[in-house]
């Protein structure tokens, strides 16, 4: 997903491939619990009744549990093909949620803002350049507003150094920090995913709050 792998056209018609030739259940990041990313969300007072943005959420069932809360989605993700996907599975679910189709480490519409919670599960990670991950956090400056949170949920120091054929940047809660210099770390969590392959791939989980503009 990053520039300086591929060109922008060629980025999205490879997540399109994979989301065309593969199962969900044999995707490298599917899961079917999501009570490691719930756990961090409930730290976050109301957040039922809060607007979520999820970055690239593929065909996550993450979306799905979402829309059956009260909460306001805004759902984004790179490939047309896992967006589609989405939107049959969310059905009448699709009339209260913004969905927006495009690379992440590009700027995002300028009319998204007031973002309460920010969740990105196994995306950042695959911006290698480090203008993408710059252009990343800008978006999430420019839209998460003070007072609401991130959660991000990527490959720790010790993840996999690959995943769905491209290179992968691994981090520390410090590192992530030092990207969010508005915000103030609430918890951080090393966590092991087993994928579907059996494979264990690990993961630092951190929830952050923004302070100040």
């Amino acid at each position: 997903m990053t520039v300086g792998q591929m060109t922008n056209g060629t980025i999205a018609d490879h997540w399109d491939s994979i989301f065309q030739k593969t199962d969900e259940e044999d995707l490298g990041w599917h899961e079917s619990d999501y009570s490691q990313t719930l756990k961090l969300l409930k730290l976050i007072p109301g957040w039922e009744k809060q607007k979520i943005f999820l970055s690239g959420i593929g065909t996550s069932g993450l979306a799905v549990l979402l829309a059956n809360s009260a909460v306001k989605l805004v759902l984004n993700d790179i490939s047309t093909r896992a967006l589609e996907i989405l939107k049959r599975r969310l059905g009448e679910a699709n009339e209260n949620i913004h969905w927006i189709c495009q690379d992440i480490s590009k700027a995002l519409p300028a009319n998204l803002v007031d973002i309460d919670i920010w969740i990105d599960r196994a995306v950042l990670h695959f911006l290698k350049d480090e203008d993408d991950v710059v252009a990343y956090f800008d978006n999430v400056n420019n839209t998460v507003k003070v007072g609401g949170h991130i959660l991000l949920a990527e490959f720790s120091k010790t993840g996999a150094s690959r995943c769905a054929n491209l290179d992968t940047r691994r981090y520390d809660a410090n590192e992530l920090q030092q990207y969010l210099p508005t915000f103030e770390l609430v918890v951080s969590e090393e966590y092991t995913y087993v994928n579907p392959g059996g494979d264990s791939r690990p993961y630092i989980y951190c929830l952050f709050q923004r302070s100040r503009v």
